[in-house]
């Protein structure tokens, strides 16, 4: 036999006195419809079991409860209607107009007491129909939790969520944005589904082409559309770097639809940009240093050549004709060759000494505080400028990379102020603390600017810079304009060399 539902069916019975209710039950039960029921003979009853039970049928009796029956198909109609209770009415009587009038009401079926044939497969149906029900609201139940939660998802990632369609037309339509549109795009959901065009307005003219070319590849391809570029928010100053990834499908209108995610990627591009800037700036600063280390290297040998080798040519030929044995000469004649030859030798020596204080000046041998000091004054010797030295120890202990390093660096400072401060006055700070070496150089001058900062041939400070960074310090400089320029370095004195 057909068991209709494995739960229970509830049957609410209205206006039923036996034998009838005992017919209508016995008529349901040799039909193996598994069944529980209740009987409900008035109106109040009758209200009171819908308010507070759930019911899958209603079976009512218009000859015995007419007004009643009337009752039950106008609360259900007005009230109830989003319970979607059949209601089965049963009466004695064939009249059409009735019958019409209870199915109009909303009865979803009407037979005669005295034929009830058609109540069991009436019956069956309503609990087909009701499974069907259950099964659609649980999978419509189902696909709104999933909807929920991936909408959820949508509006937490750090992008944009997209549909994007193609029309066999080739006009195109956003079916659907996520939430965080609004903050990559500065527009609603709503706004752009309304006006898809608006996207493609944002994207700077010279990422167009660019990105109408990916587009077409990915959809003749149906390979993953890649794209990158810049676009302009209203209302909003900066340009934002961002990134496009879709995977494209046919559609079932037609057309190409991709899903996708547009990323704002400017904080990594500008570092990008900012690296290879680096980079590049890296290149020259080697490329001119290697070029000053060529011309140093000529410069020495120009002065090896000229000064050292010219003088000891000068003293081999005032030797010959000291060692000449076979003219004689007088004591005079050797006396002042001697002289002559001793001031040479003097030459020599301060040549050597000169260039030896080029490439390694030796009072660093007495240490970084004697060292910036003695530099200070040859400073305001040659440029007559006065240089402040405060040094708050008398001795910086540090070692011989560290000590050249802060050397270099404070005499390229003291060649920068020469060049371009136009200072009346420097003043010099040099201090340990918290196991930093700081040395901060002060001028005067018409101060520096961001300008020149970035100045593509501003080897001096890139130099300065680039030297702190590798010895694991940090170098800041400020200018004011008509006030002057302040450079502070901060290196600590257990050096990690950077690479």
């Amino acid at each position: 036999m057909l068991i209709v539902n494995e739960s229970l069916l509830s049957i609410l019975l209205v206006g039923f006195l036996n034998p009838s209710a005992e017919t209508v039950c016995k008529i349901l039960a040799d039909e193996d419809i598994n069944f529980d029921s209740k009987f409900v003979d008035t109106h109040d009853e009758f209200l009171h079991a819908i308010q507070n039970c759930h019911w899958d049928v209603i079976i009512a009796n218009a000859v015995t409860l007419e007004t009643g029956t009337h009752a039950v198909l106008n609360y259900f109609s007005q009230v109830n209607q989003f319970l979607k209770i059949p209601v089965i009415i049963v009466s004695n009587e064939s009249n059409e107009q009735s019958a019409r009038g209870f199915l109009k009401a909303g009865a979803y079926d009407f037979m005669l007491m005295s034929s009830l044939v058609r109540l069991a497969p009436v019956i069956k149906k309503c609990a087909q129909e009701l499974k069907s029900v259950q099964e659609n609201r649980v999978t419509q139940l189902n696909l709104q939790k999933s909807e929920a939660r991936f909408r959820a998802i949508a509006s937490n990632l750090p992008g944009l969520v997209f549909q994007f369609l193609k029309k066999p037309d080739n006009s195109i339509a956003f079916p659907f944005v996520s939430e965080g549109v609004l903050m990559l795009l500065g527009l609603t959901a709503e706004e752009l589904t309304t006006c898809p065009e608006l996207f493609y307005q944002m994207i700077l003219p010279e990422d167009q082409y660019s990105y109408n070319e990916q587009m077409q590849t990915s959809a003749k391809n149906f390979s993953t559309w890649n794209w990158e570029g810049k676009i302009k928010v209203k209302d909003d100053r900066d340009i934002k770097w961002i990134s496009l990834r879709a995977t494209p499908r046919q559609s079932n209108q037609g057309g190409i639809l991709w899903d996708g995610i547009v990323l704002n990627i400017t904080r990594n591009k500008l570092a990008e940009i900012e690296l290879a800037n680096s980079h590049a700036q890296l290149a020259e600063l080697s490329s001119y240093l290697q070029k000053i280390k060529e011309h140093e290297r000529m410069r020495i040998a120009r002065e090896i050549h000229d000064d050292i080798g010219g003088t000891l040519t000068a003293i081999k030929c005032e030797l010959q004709p000291c060692i000449d044995i076979d003219k004689p000469r007088s004591p005079e004649f050797y006396q002042q060759k001697t002289r002559s030859i001793e001031e040479l030798v003097d030459y020599v020596i301060d040549s050597t000494r000169r260039i030896s204080l080029d490439l390694r000046p030796g009072v660093l041998d007495v240490g970084i505080v004697a060292s910036v000091h003695w530099q200070a004054r040859e400073f305001s010797k040659r440029n007559h400028i006065p240089c402040e030295v405060l040094c708050e120890s008398e001795d910086i202990s540090l070692n011989d990379d560290l000590a050249v390093a802060i050397f270099r660096i404070f005499q390229e400072t003291l060649t920068n102020i020469t060049k371009h401060a136009n200072a009346s006055i420097v003043k010099v700070r040099l201090a340990e603390i918290n196991d930093y070496v700081l040395l901060e150089v002060i001028d005067n001058g018409r101060g520096i600017t961001d300008l020149e900062m970035k100045k593509p041939n501003s080897f001096g400070i890139r130099g300065i810079r680039e030297r702190c960074q590798q010895l694991g310090g940090d170098f800041f400089i400020t200018g004011t304009k008509e006030k002057g320029t302040s450079v502070l370095i901060k290196i600590p004195i257990e050096i990690k060399i950077m690479n």
